[in-house]
């Protein structure tokens, strides 16, 4: 019986020791190489399989491929290193950007839009006729960019009246404002929200006012200098029903009570010019007008006006 187990141990042990014995021999042959920063480790009966072939042997490495810059901002870095990279889709929705609200956003001073199909060349159409040519430009990235506008109101022709103002414009939606002044000068302001004659103040960051010069930089007067909003959204636009048009308190006043007149103190609501100039018109708070002109959005039949109602709850 204890013949016939250490046989079979025997038989057990033997095959194990001569294959420890090979690994040992063969250990024996490691070795580690490094060429071109790149470590290789082969054992032995190994090599020739993993051996690299003479065309790879003598192939220069591939270039490492340069970083991409890092042009995120430092909030932006400080939130990824704790939450991760920002989903652009998360649960199927669109963020919140420019592109998809561009009046959530201050108007552009550098960016021009191109004119539509139907923009016209004459500035003096009559009522109902198209925006200008000369005044599309400016609504880049604006609501109205690619929407066709036409002139809904005309004080020459609808008369200095705040009451046929608030008839023709109120729950048109967003409108461009156009005035002529008596010495030749053409000013105003986009009103993104337009009117509705409930008595609110109706607050938009992407409001501005304009006003075409000829300068060194505009020789051709077909550039307006834009003066953003400032001190945030609030008070963008002053809108009741006994009055006309207020951008701010006193940015740009025109309250159509019968007389021609518009007033303009910019800095509280509305930028300066970069002179410190701050008044609409010629250095100087107040002028005479020919033509108070008001371009609202094409909708076709039962399209959503946006803005066309009260905002109760608008933070202004």
């Amino acid at each position: 019986m204890h013949q016939y187990v250490a046989t079979s141990y025997s038989k057990i042990c033997v095959p194990v020791l001569l294959l420890a014995a090979l690994l040992l021999f063969e250990s024996s042959a490691f070795h580690v190489s490094i060429t071109n920063r790149r470590e290789t480790r082969t054992f032995g009966f190994l090599d020739d399989l993993f051996k690299p072939t003479e065309a790879e042997a003598d192939s220069p490495p591939e270039p490492e491929p340069e970083p991409e810059p890092d042009t995120r901002d430092p909030v932006e870095k400080l939130f990824n290193f704790f939450f991760g990279d920002v989903e652009q889709s998360p649960q199927g929705l669109q963020r919140f950007d420019s592109k998809r609200f561009p009046e959530q956003y201050p108007a552009t001073k550098t960016e021009w839009a191109e004119p539509l199909a139907n923009d016209i060349d004459n500035e003096n159409g009559p009522i109902l006729s198209y925006l200008p040519k000369r005044f599309r430009p400016m609504l880049k990235n604006t609501n109205m960019e690619k929407r066709d506008m036409v002139l809904t109101f005309s004080a020459k022709t609808d008369g200095w009246d705040y009451r046929k103002f608030h008839e023709r414009l109120d729950r048109q939606g967003a409108s461009l404002v156009v005035l002529q002044t008596n010495d030749n000068q053409v000013v105003g302001g986009y009103n993104p929200k337009g009117w509705c004659g409930y008595g609110e103040y109706r607050g938009s960051i992407a409001a501005f006012l304009f006003r075409f010069e000829k300068g060194p930089n505009n020789p051709d007067d077909n550039r307006p200098t834009k003066l953003c909003k400032v001190g945030g959204a609030g008070l963008a636009q002053l809108d009741f029903p006994e009055t006309a048009i207020s951008f701010g308190s006193d940015s740009l006043v025109v309250p159509l009570n019968g007389g021609k007149s518009a007033q303009s103190k910019l800095g509280s609501y509305y930028e300066r010019f970069e002179d410190g100039t701050n008044t609409l018109f010629l250095n100087k708070g107040s002028t005479q007008l020919k033509d108070v002109r008001i371009y609202t959005g094409v909708y076709d039949e039962g399209e959503y006006i946006p803005f066309s109602d009260a905002e109760p709850f608008a933070l202004n």
